[in-house]
C-alpha cells in the first residue's frame, strides 16, 4: 500500500524546489538539511523527515546532491513531463496568467482561453486567441487538456465546473470564490486571492 502523504508535506515541495533551482543557477553542488535549514527558515530536522517521505535523498556526512535532489523533486510534483491547461475567463486576471511565461518553464502549457463576452471573443492573449464557451468540451477532447484554470464569477463557476468534469479534465485551479463539489478523481486547488490578503492584514495589526 502507498504511503500516504500529507498536504503540508506537499505544500513544502514547491518551496523546496524553488530553492534548489536558486542554489542549482548559483553553482552550489551539495547542501546539508543545516544549510537549507537557514537559506529556507525551516529546521533540519524537518527538512530530513518530509524527504523521507520519497526515500530521503542525502547521505550521512555528505549531504544532498542538489541536482540529484532537484531532479527528483521535479519528478515527485510531476515537472518531468508536459501539462496542457486552458484558461475559462478572459478578464484581467484570466489574460494577465495567460501571459505568464513562467508556465512554460515548469512544463505547463497554454493551449486556449474561453468567455462568454461577445467583446472579448475573438480577441488575443500571447498569440492564443479567446474561443466561445460552446467550442469547450470539443477542445479538451481534441487537445489532450488536463488542466482548466476557472478566472469566472462565482455565479458561473459551478456550471462550467460540472461541464469540465463530464470531458474528464484531471485538476482544475479555481480562482473563483466558490467551493466546487466534484468527484474524486479531479482535483481542486482553490486559490483565494483575498484570504490571502487578509492574512497579511491581520499580521500587520498584530
Amino acid at each position: 500500500m502507498e504511503k500516504e502523504i500529507s498536504q503540508a508535506v506537499i505544500s513544502r515541495l514547491p518551496r523546496y524546489f524553488r530553492y534548489l533551482e536558486e542554489l542549482r543557477l548559483s553553482g552550489v553542488e551539495r547542501i546539508s538539511s543545516q544549510e537549507l535549514s537557514k537559506l529556507m527558515k525551516v529546521t533540519a530536522s524537518q527538512i530530513r523527515q518530509d524527504f523521507n517521505n520519497f526515500g530521503g535523498f542525502g547521505q550521512q556526512g555528505y549531504g544532498y546532491n542538489v541536482e540529484f535532489l532537484y531532479q527528483e523533486i521535479a519528478k515527485i510534483l510531476g515537472l518531468d513531463r508536459k501539462h496542457n491547461f486552458i484558461i475559462i475567463g478572459a478578464g484581467n486576471l484570466g489574460r494577465a496568467l495567460g501571459n505568464y511565461l513562467n508556465f512554460e518553464r515548469r512544463g505547463f502549457l497554454f493551449k486556449g482561453m474561453f468567455d462568454q463576452n461577445p467583446d472579448l471573443i475573438g480577441t488575443t492573449v500571447r498569440g492564443t486567441t479567446v474561443m466561445p464557451m460552446e467550442e469547450l468540451e470539443d477542445f479538451i477532447r481534441n487537445n489532450d487538456i488536463e488542466i482548466a484554470v476557472l478566472t469566472i464569477p462565482k455565479t458561473g463557476a459551478v456550471s462550467v465546473a460540472d461541464r469540465l468534469a463530464s470531458c474528464n479534465i484531471r485538476g482544475i485551479w479555481n480562482f473563483a470564490h466558490v467551493d466546487l463539489n466534484l468527484p474524486g478523481t479531479i482535483q481542486v486547488e482553490n486559490v483565494h486571492l483575498s484570504d490571502s490578503l487578509m492574512k497579511l492584514s491581520y499580521n500587520l495589526t498584530e
